[in-house]
């Protein structure tokens, strides 16, 4: 039988504090369907705010690989005024939306950093960010549909191999990549990627959500719609999409999506701010008015209703959250049902 009192209490506490810390979800319309938001200084950054920069293939055709290299080019020139943290591209994006006959596999792989992605590399370095460059990759006698990391320097950061490539792609001599997908270590956090099909399949998510993940990249060749935001939330971080067709799209953490393109605009630039936490409401929603108490608009607690979720963020470079986390004694999600989980083992 459930504690009556208990279920009594929990309601009467939510239904009081519900107008004190506004449960409910706060939904940013205008900002969420828009391309870009105002470009901010660095110098006026929060210390995690990172600006992701994401390049749509629509529309856009070309001959041959070198001029469709040129025009991918001129969509990220475009973006570059807003002084992007990384930029993320389509996948196989240089042999994709080809007039002209597309060459055979051997002359569309590269060892990186080679004459596909050193464009991109000489891009990265002269604007100071992080490219994710998605070719055709070889490795030892292997072929491998690969999203390539470029750091700020335009030096070679890490290689993700698309872990299930389709049966066309297995029968045109792709492999499929290692079943463990790596991760990266950027300036400015943790990365990974998926690409394209990988989105069927949720252990290598899950994986990069274990290897502590905070931004994965998903190159496509299609715009995978609500499966997108959904792998956002289901793991805890931001998801960043860039596809051949249709819409690209950057999705915070709660699933939401930050920007995304539309027929109007193929390039979208926005910060999210890896400063935050995810929680369940309950019972820590009984610590959020001494939160807000003590650091006022420095900390913002958005409350989901009916998800009964709590994203707590820092809006201040002297507050970190797991200073917060511990000093209210607040869980995150993940730590909250780890700690059921095993109680419940106990209890079984």
């Amino acid at each position: 039988m459930p504690d009556t009192k208990t279920t009594s209490d929990r309601r009467n506490f939510l239904k009081k504090t519900t107008f004190a810390t506004g449960l409910g979800v706060l939904v940013a319309s205008a900002h969420s369907e828009s391309a870009v938001a105002k470009p901010t200084s660095k110098a006026n950054r929060l210390p995690r705010e990172v600006w992701i920069a994401s390049v749509s293939q629509d529309n856009l055709e070309a001959k041959d690989s070198p001029s469709m290299i040129r025009k991918v080019l001129g969509r990220m020139e475009e973006v570059a005024s807003f002084e992007p943290d990384i930029v993320c591209l389509p996948e196989t994006f240089a042999t994709a939306n080809l007039t002209g006959a597309k060459p055979p596999l051997e002359e569309r792989a590269e060892e990186p950093i080679g004459d596909l992605s050193r464009p991109f590399a000489e891009f990265a370095s002269e604007h100071n960010c992080y490219v994710v460059c998605p070719i055709i990759t070889k490795q030892d006698g292997r072929f491998y549909n690969s999203a390539v990391f470029i750091d700020r320097q335009g030096e070679l950061l890490g290689e993700y191999h698309k872990i299930h490539p389709t049966t066309e792609e297995m029968k045109a001599g792709i492999s499929p990549g290692p079943l463990d997908p790596p991760v990266f270590k950027t300036d400015f956090g943790i990365v990974g990627a998926q690409i394209c099909f990988d989105i069927e399949w949720i252990d290598s998510w899950r994986k990069l959500q274990e290897s502590k993940a905070e931004i994965v990249f998903w190159p496509s060749a299609f715009a995978g719609g609500a499966m997108v935001n959904a792998k956002a939330w289901q793991h805890k971080y931001c998801v960043v999409s860039s596809t051949r067709k249709d819409t690209s799209k950057i999705c915070d953490i709660t699933g939401e999506a930050v920007a995304k393109t539309s027929r109007w605009n193929h390039w979208i630039c926005a910060p999210v701010n890896l400063e935050k936490a995810f929680l369940h409401t309950w019972p820590y929603v009984q610590r959020f008015d001494e939160i807000q108490s003590k650091y006022g608009r420095n900390v913002r607690i958005r409350n989901f209703a009916e998800e009964e979720w709590t994203i707590i963020e820092s809006r201040s470079p002297d507050v970190k959250i797991a200073d917060v986390m511990k000093e209210f004694e607040l869980k995150t999600l993940d730590e909250h049902t780890k700690l059921a989980d095993a109680e419940q083992c106990e209890c079984r």
